[in-house]
């Protein structure tokens, strides 16, 4: 096949994943970014913000170290410093993404893209100046933007989106948090361990919609435990200031609240962003929820156009748009590739940590399948005793019939380490009895998804399972 010009719009996790593959299948391309190498996830999302989330889990070990005799007294955040830490990872990695780019031979450009017809690209606002690309293809990876809701647009002042938590200036005093999401309870539950009184407002009856519930509980208990105030089916109405004070109004289940707080940070979601992309220069239209059509093989309705990551549909996970943007990138080189993923994992950096992959006992009931479940808590791990972290367990769903693994949920420490475990053997199509005949080393957290999948058929050695009649 021929070599073909093609234009990557953005540089996120799947369009700088895309850019780089092209380049190493030898095709033309230049990636195309108007704010942040790396996109929002190296740059204002899930990199910053674990930074942050590590460093409020050593303060909160710390505080509670002397359980192992360890005493440490006079123990002090320095914010500044902190952001600070925070930026240099960030810096490393997006000046690693720009220097791949360029040594793999890709060309970057900086500046707005707006499609003019389906072979050719403008920029605007770029440092050179406007540019036009004549292309054989382009990859629209431009990503999601967060959501606003009425009366709370964030500023990043008064009220934050995830941006603005990640580079504070001080820690809050009271921190008010709009939704119960992951990224509400991740931010939430980090400023808590640094050092603010948090309150959390969420729509719906509990907290992590849409997620395992057995392991939601568990998430749930922590937050009491960390003195969290978690308020469901609660919808933020607005919010008026007070001198250096926010007072919040709440519609809740007992009616109209007001909460004092000096720092609002709004987590409800976030949206694919296509606006001013001209779109409609070249047919295309976003669905209801802002997505684009495409097919397995990333393509939209119009051939010669793909797309990959947040606007291609659900999940809104980096690692989804990385394999995505490597799908398209293969098919544009000629090579018969497809996107046939059977799962998705999805890793939630909640305290304790949480994880999925597969299905849920709720989808396999809707299902109509004939499943089995084995669970091994974590409070009967050697290893998790030694970490002083025994909260949470491992859950396996199987085909009752032919043992295959269907879904994995995990909640505890460092299950977002261990979820690539499960999403491999459901990917081979293993089943339950393959993860319990491999030998798991000791002492170590994965030996839980071992016996976890003994569980399954009543054999697990590390908990007393009562014997089936």
């Amino acid at each position: 096949m021929s070599k073909r010009k093609v234009v990557v719009i953005g540089a996120g996790p799947a369009g700088y994943v895309c850019g780089i593959r092209l380049a190493q299948l030898g095709q033309d391309v230049t990636v195309i970014e108007k704010q942040y190498w790396g996109g929002t996830c190296l740059n204002v999302g899930c990199i910053p913000s674990k930074a942050l989330i590590a460093a409020g889990s050593l303060m909160e070990k710390i505080r509670h170290a002397d359980v192992m005799g360890i005493k440490a007294t006079g123990v002090e955040l320095d914010v500044t410093k902190l952001v600070a830490w925070k930026q240099g990872i960030v810096g490393k990695l997006t000046g690693g993404v720009a220097g791949l780019l360029k040594n793999y031979g890709a060309k970057l450009a900086e500046g707005t893209a707006t499609i003019v017809d389906k072979n050719t690209v403008k920029i605007t606002g770029g440092k050179d100046g406007d540019k036009t690309f004549k292309v054989d293809d382009i990859v629209i990876a431009t990503g999601s933007v967060p959501i606003n809701i009425p009366g709370f647009t964030c500023d990043e002042k008064d009220v934050w989106s995830s941006t603005g938590a990640l580079v504070p200036e001080k820690i809050p005093d009271h921190l008010l948090v709009i939704g119960g999401g992951y990224i509400g309870l991740e931010l939430g539950m980090m400023y808590s361990k640094l050092g603010s009184k948090v309150t959390v407002l969420e729509g719906t009856p509990g907290a992590l919609p849409g997620q395992e519930r057995d392991c939601v509980k568990v998430i749930e208990r922590s937050l009491k435990k960390m003195k969290i105030k978690l308020l469901t089916e609660t919808f933020a109405q607005g919010y008026e200031k007070k001198g250096a004070k926010f007072v919040v109004k709440a519609k809740t289940k007992k009616g109209i609240e007001e909460i004092e707080c000096d720092q609002i940070l709004s987590t409800v979601g976030r949206r694919p962003f296509s606006e001013g992309l001209g779109l409609e220069n070249v047919g295309l239209t976003v669905t209801k929820q802002g997505f684009l059509e495409v097919d397995n093989q990333m393509r939209t309705k119009v051939p010669n156009i793909y797309a990959a990551g947040d606007i291609a549909g659900q999940p809104m996970l980096a690692h989804k748009g990385s394999h995505e943007g490597l799908v398209a990138a293969a098919v544009i080189a000629g090579k018969n590739e497809s996107y046939d993923a059977r799962c998705v994992p999805a890793v939630i950096f909640t305290s304790p940590e949480m994880s999925s992959v597969g299905l849920t006992e709720d989808q396999c009931k809707e299902k109509g399948l004939n499943y089995k479940t084995g669970q091994f808590p974590f409070a009967a791990s050697g290893r998790a005793m030694t970490l002083q972290e025994t909260d949470g367990f491992v859950k396996i769903i199987s085909d009752a019939v032919t043992d295959e693994v269907l879904g994995v949920h995990m909640v505890g420490p460092e299950v977002t380490e261990l979820i690539a475990e499960a999403a491999l053997a459901i990917e081979m199509g293993a089943t339950v009895e393959d993860i319990a005949r491999t030998i798991h080393a000791h002492p170590t957290l994965p030996e839980s998804m071992m016996e976890a999948a003994e569980a399954v058929h009543g054999t697990a050695v590390h908990i007393y399972q009562k014997p089936k009649k």
